[in-house]
C-alpha cells in the first residue's frame, strides 16, 4: 500500500465487553505508541462499537471516545480479539469501510467479527489453532489456515493466536513504510522483523478469474516451469496478441507474467527443498532460474531468508 504523506494514515482499533487486553496491547503498542525517531508515522483511534461503558478482561475498564461513524474515514480497522455482539450498527460500518478500501486485520478470536459479516467468504484466513475448527464449521465457506502466523488477502488480513498478531502488524508495517522503519519497529518491540520457524508468513496467491481463456496455458506453463517463457510464447499458446495477453493476466491473476511465473517458480523451490534431496544447482535447473545465484537471489528477498535455512526447518532430527 502506498502512504500518503501528507497525511498520517488513521488506525481504528475496535473495543468491545470483555475486550481480550492483550491483543488490544498489541495494537497499540506498535500503532499507538509515540515513535519521534521516525518524521512519519501513524494516527490512531480507540473505537467503542457499543454505547456505555466498555470493560476489558481483569476488570479494566476501557474509555473510548469515538464512536463507528469514524471506520469510514480509516486506513486500517484492527480488530484485537472478539468476544462482543454483532450490532447492526457494527456490522453496516465495517462493511461500508470495507467496501470503500479500508483494510481489515484481526488479531487471534478477532476474526469471528468480519466472518460474521461475511466479509472472509472465499477467502484464506487464519486464527488461534484453538479457534480454527469453530471458524471452519461456523462459517464453511472460509479457507481456514491453521498453520501459518498470519494471511494477507489484500483488504483482510488475518493473525493466529495472540502473539502472532505482532508479527501481523510488522507486516503491515513493512507494506506501508518500508523495510527499514519495519526494522526499527521491531527492534524497538526486541523481536525480529521476520519471524522462522514452522510457521512461515503466507500469502496466497491470487485466484485465477478467467478460467477457460488462461486455465489451460497455466497449467502447461506449471509443468514446464524449466523452459523459457516469454511473452509472445504465452500468447501465442493463447491465441491472443502479446497487448492483450499483458491487459488479461493482469485482470485475471493481479499480476504481470513475469511476476506470476516467478512465484510459481519459487513455491516450485519450497516444494523441492522441503520434500527432496536435490541441491540448489539442480534445484535451479528443474525450477527455471538460470543461475542457482538467481534462485538465491529471489528466494531471500521473498522470504527473508536463503534456501538453505529455510530447508534446515524441514531437516528431521
Amino acid at each position: 500500500m502506498v502512504i500518503d504523506n501528507t497525511n498520517p494514515p488513521l488506525v481504528c482499533i475496535l473495543t468491545y465487553n470483555n475486550l481480550c487486553m492483550f491483543e488490544f496491547g498489541i495494537a497499540l503498542e506498535v500503532f499507538a505508541l509515540p515513535r519521534p525517531e521516525l518524521s512519519k508515522w501513524y494516527d490512531y483511534k480507540v473505537i467503542a462499537t457499543k454505547s456505555g461503558e466498555i470493560n476489558g478482561m481483569g476488570g479494566v475498564s476501557i474509555d473510548a471516545s469515538h464512536d463507528l461513524s469514524l471506520l469510514a474515514q480509516a486506513t486500517l480497522i484492527v480488530v484485537p480479539g472478539w468476544s462482543g455482539e454483532v450490532s447492526d450498527a457494527l456490522r453496516v460500518a465495517l462493511t461500508n469501510a470495507h467496501a470503500n478500501g479500508v483494510r481489515i486485520a484481526t488479531i487471534c478470536s478477532g476474526v469471528f467479527l468480519p466472518a460474521a459479516c461475511g466479509l472472509l467468504s472465499g477467502k484464506q484466513a487464519t486464527t488461534h489453532w484453538r479457534y480454527a475448527k469453530k471458524l471452519q464449521q461456523e462459517y464453511p465457506e472460509i479457507k481456514v489456515n491453521p498453520d501459518v502466523l498470519y494471511i494477507d488477502e489484500g483488504l483482510m488480513l488475518t493473525s493466529a493466536g495472540s502473539a502472532a498478531g505482532l508479527d501481523l502488524c510488522l507486516h503491515i508495517v513493512r507494506n506501508d513504510f518500508g523495510h527499514k522503519v519495519a526494522n526499527i519497529v521491531a527492534r524497538r518491540l526486541v523481536l525480529p522483523v521476520y519471524r522462522e520457524g514452522g510457521q512461515a508468513q503466507f500469502v496466497p496467491r491470487p485466484i485465477i478469474k478467467n478460467n477457460d481463456l488462461f486455465s489451460p496455458l497455466l497449467d502447461e506453463i506449471r509443468s514446464t516451469l524449466n523452459e523459457d517463457w516469454p511473452v509472445k510464447r504465452m500468447a501465442d499458446k493463447a491465441a491472443i496478441s502479446s497487448r492483450t495477453l499483458l491487459r488479461r493476466f493482469k485482470d485475471a491473476t493481479g499480476e504481470s507474467p513475469l511476476t506470476w511465473i516467478t512465484m510459481e517458480r519459487l513455491a516450485l523451490v519450497r516444494e523441492l527443498l522441503e520434500t527432496t534431496r536435490l541441491n540448489i544447482n539442480q534445484i535451479a535447473n528443474v525450477s527455471g532460474f538460470i543461475s542457482p545465484e538467481l534462485l538465491r537471489h529471489h528466494f531471500k528477498r521473498h522470504y527473508q531468508l536463503s534456501p538453505l535455512r529455510y530447508r534446515s526447518q524441514f531437516i528431521e532430527a
